[in-house]
Parts: structure tokens; sequence; C-alpha cells
């Protein structure tokens, strides 16, 4: 089991995001308030708080929504779940992991300072099944089949 450590908003495409709080999932469409939501397979991003600390290591002044992800966690491996792995997202939230990683287009700012990015490799993305609010310090936990 998991936490969320930031939920993170965006009023447009291509921009890192702010941690808000708290918001709401919206079924089939993703966090309330953000720009990429829609119906899409890519309506949540998730990347581990680990995985951004990775980036710190390297120098980088970084923290959550700096890689423009919706929620930032902490505690669960996000990157070895499998495509379908259903999430338990606060007390009402559920979401199904459809992708792992993603193609980087354009070379973001982090990525010209650092060489590198941790998002293209580690960030995953939900579609959400069971909408529902979200905020700092809420659980997510991996549902069983």
């Amino acid at each position: 089991m998991g936490r969320i450590v930031a939920v993170c908003t965006s009023p447009k495409k291509g921009m890192r995001k702010k941690n808000v709080g708290e918001a709401i999932l919206k079924i089939e469409h993703g966090l309330e308030g953000d720009a990429h939501v829609g119906d899409w397979h890519r309506q949540v991003s998730l990347l581990a708080i680990e995985s951004i600390e990775k980036m710190r290591q390297m120098g980088l002044k970084v923290g959550p929504g700096d890689f423009a992800e919706n929620l930032t966690t902490e505690g669960i491996d996000l990157v070895s779940l499998p495509i379908g792995t259903k999430l338990r997202i606060g007390q009402d939230g559920l979401g199904e992991v459809t992708q792992i990683g993603k193609e980087c287009h354009t070379r973001c700012a982090i990525y010209h300072q650092a060489g590198d990015c941790v998002m293209p490799k580690e960030g995953i993305f939900i579609r959400v099944l069971r909408g529902g609010p979200v905020k700092v310090g809420d659980e997510v936990e991996i549902q069983a089949e």
C-alpha cells in the first residue's frame, strides 16, 4: 500500500503542474481542473516520489508536479504494475493502469538539465473507473482481481 504525496494540476498541457492538495477524480474523464482530462486512456498520470528523488540525486531541484504528473505517490512500485492493474485511490476512487511510461517527443527542460528524465520510463497512466475525492495523505492500494 502507498499514499498520495501530492495532487497536481495545470491549466494547460506542456506545463509543470502545481500541487493543489486535493481534487476530484471523475469517471472516464480524469482529475478535475487539469488540462489532460478527457475520454482517452491517459486520464491521470502517476509518478512515485522515489523516482523524483533519483532526479534530486542528480542535483536537480525538482519536486511533485515538476514532471507533469497528476498524482505523486510514495511506497508503491508503480512501474512494476502490469497494464490492467486496478488501484483504489482515496476512499472511493478506482483507476485502471493503461500505460507504463511514455514517449517523450520534445525534450523538456529537465531532460536538458540532467540528460535524463524519469517520467517517460517510470510514470504510469490510468483511466478512472470510479470517481471521488483525492487528497494528500490518501491511500493508494492495489486491488485484487
